[in-house]
């Protein structure tokens, strides 16, 4: 099944159990909510299934690679089987090569610590930092943001058959828009970068949580994700794909484990021979826990059923996107319009609203958990917000007072835990904030609007 034609399955599943989901936290109105996480897009709770894992695995904990004992003998076939899992669950063909990495920005980071000298890079300025931003020793071409998929294909088309013929080229695009959650012709973009003699390398930090990815359909070079988007704990990532570039690069990380053999020459220096396979830029002691939790990640939503997974957020999709077009002062952002296919990932802003204010209100008059800001994409979010996409601006909330426009936006995520009510109290607090406005005042604190905390803070 192709990862832009997944059919809606009649049938719904219910959500999938995470850490958290029965969280409480106190509303500055009084009383306590239970927690509606609804920023999946920065960081999924993990899966309680792979929490369980972990646990069960904790007690054996030990050093991979070079024990002897029982225990590091153990954790090293889990080590290495997590390997295989993550290499199956990506659909890598047979000479690939999957390396752990922190996170996605990592991955992103060492493959373009090994790309060739003189490799020339295309990158969309609609691009996560993480991917816009590592290329810094290549000769980068950015290109404007596209507004249909087709004009995706053909901005690229036109900028690689402008490039000198010869020497190698790279193209890194993202599978799903942190942003507006669009999904990306990644197959067609895959081609149109081949035929032109460059590779490509898929940023599937918000793809692989969403969809199924698969290396070989897609035909694409390199595959970058983090474990704390699919449902697994912070500090792991994958980079996956083609072994060539990443062999004859020098280590990411010079030390133990990425060396074979180190020996003293007679001048007095070093010699050392590096591996050939993954270990060659995963020095030092691996993060074993991280790499375990990403393959039962990995599992978990294969056996739930990916399909069954993506209709039902589908379903969500569509619930909030209705929801929110029922208000007439929201506005959605996007790229290739209302009937693009996307995944869990909306952002929008209000007539009238500072972003971080209304987001702030979310959290402290209803419990729900949002983002705003530009979303470490601020290219694309000025453009989106019609504003020129070099204005400065920085992360997070601005310095502006409630009520007074500002230059982000606001973003609702949701994935595989997401429950019903989350949705729905999101909807329900949407249109009561916009209708009757913060029952709170709010002010400015540390770059973040918060609530004021003042005896005559409350406003109804």
């Amino acid at each position: 099944m192709s990862v832009y034609t997944a059919a809606l399955d009649s049938s719904v599943c219910a959500p999938l159990p995470v850490l958290g989901q029965d969280v409480t936290v106190p509303l500055v109105t009084g009383g306590e909510v239970t927690y509606a996480a609804l920023d999946y897009a920065a960081s999924a709770p993990a899966l309680q299934r792979v929490w369980d894992d972990v646990a069960a695995y904790a007690p054996y904990y030990g050093s991979v690679h070079r024990g002897a004992g029982y225990l590091s003998q153990l954790s090293t076939d889990l080590f290495e089987n997590s390997r295989r899992t993550v290499a199956e669950f990506l659909g890598c063909r047979a000479d690939d090569q999957v390396v752990f990495t922190r996170s996605t920005t990592d991955s992103l980071n060492l493959l373009a610590a090994a790309i060739p000298a003189g490799c020339q890079v295309f990158v969309y300025e609609t691009e996560h930092h993480a991917s816009l931003l590592p290329w810094r020793d290549a000769q980068v071409t950015y290109l404007n943001a596209p507004r249909t998929p087709g004009q995706a294909v053909e901005t690229l088309e036109r900028a690689l058959a402008d490039r000198a013929p010869y020497g190698p080229a790279l193209v890194c695009v993202t599978g799903a828009s942190n942003v507006t959650g669009e999904l990306w012709p990644v197959k067609e973009l895959a081609a149109a970068a081949h035929a032109h003699g460059a590779r490509i390398v898929l940023d599937a930090a918000q793809l692989a949580p969403h969809h199924p990815v698969d290396i070989a359909e897609l035909d694409v070079d390199w595959v970058a994700f983090s474990g704390h988007k699919l449902y697994a704990p912070f500090g792991s990532g994958v980079l996956a794909g083609r072994a060539d570039w990443l062999q004859a690069a020098e280590p990411y990380l010079a030390g133990g484990g990425a060396s074979r053999k180190v020996a003293r020459r007679a001048d007095g220096g070093v010699d050392v021979d590096w591996h050939t396979t993954a270990a060659r830029h995963e020095a030092g002691s691996p993060n074993v826990i991280g790499v375990y939790s990403i393959a039962s990640a990995c599992k978990a939503l294969t056996e739930a059923g990916f399909d069954t997974l993506v209709a039902r957020e589908q379903e969500l999709v569509r619930r909030v996107r209705e929801g929110l077009a029922e208000v007439p002062e929201v506005q959605v952002l996007s790229l290739f319009g209302d009937d693009a296919p996307r995944v869990g990932v909306i952002s929008f802003v209000v007539r009238g609203w500072n972003s971080s204010h209304f987001a702030a209100a979310l959290s402290a008059e209803y419990g729900i958990g949002v983002r705003d800001g530009l979303f470490c994409a601020h290219p694309l979010v000025r453009t989106l917000l019609g504003s020129d996409p070099q204005d400065p601006g920085e992360c997070g909330a601005p310095e502006a007072e409630p009520g007074e426009r500002s230059l982000n936006a606001i973003r609702v995520s949701f994935g595989a835990g997401t429950p019903d009510e989350h949705i729905e109290r999101f909807q329900r607090a949407v249109s009561e904030l916009v209708r009757q406005g913060a029952r709170w005042k709010y002010r400015t604190e540390d770059g973040r609007c918060v609530p004021d905390r003042g005896e005559a803070a409350r406003t109804v």
